[in-house]
């Protein structure tokens, strides 16, 4: 079995400096060890926040075979959270509904959450999900979207995801299952 590549790309000015740890990062890396059965190692990489940057970045964990790419930060309205634009950029295809999703869990905590851009769209054949920046918020996040992850890079022509069903269901058509 092919090993699984999932980019993880933390966009902060700060953690990019190394003014502070990138717990974002690593929280989004603790939960798919906690959540995938197949083999896996993360691409990782902190990076400021510039656009070019992301991009750049992006378009590298492509083409170094990441099915899945997942962000944090950068996804605020402040001057310089341009995560979604650069995801924006590239991606054929966006998907909407991850943001939705994302913003109506959030608001079960924060009434800020509606301020946040989280998306996500479909760059060749990798998915790119762009997350908030907050440890808490990227567990409920991921919680709430990674049901639809593994059926959305079965549909796009990507590697076959199993996870663990005691941890986190997946859905899948059961023509699919």
């Amino acid at each position: 079995m092919d090993i699984l590549k999932i980019g993880v790309l933390t966009c902060s000015d700060r953690a990019a400096a190394n003014v502070y740890e990138d717990i974002s990062g690593n929280e989004i890396i603790r939960f798919f060890k906690e959540v995938l059965q197949n083999p896996w190692e993360p691409v990782y990489r902190v990076i400021p926040d510039e656009k070019e940057e992301i991009v750049s970045a992006l378009k590298s964990m492509e083409e170094e075979n990441c099915a899945l790419i997942v962000t944090t930060g950068g996804t605020g309205p402040a001057h310089r959270d341009v995560t979604p634009e650069a995801t924006e950029e590239l991606c054929q295809k966006m998907l909407p509904g991850f943001g939705e999703l994302m913003r109506q869990v959030s608001l079960q905590y924060v009434p800020t959450s509606i301020l946040s851009r989280q998306t996500a769209g479909i760059y060749n054949q990798t998915l790119i999900i762009n997350l908030p920046g907050k440890p808490s918020a990227i567990r409920q996040c991921l919680d709430a979207v990674f049901p639809a992850i593994p059926y959305c890079l079965d549909l796009i022509g990507g590697p076959h995801m199993v996870c663990h069903e005691s941890t986190v269901k997946a859905f899948r058509p059961k023509e699919m299952s």
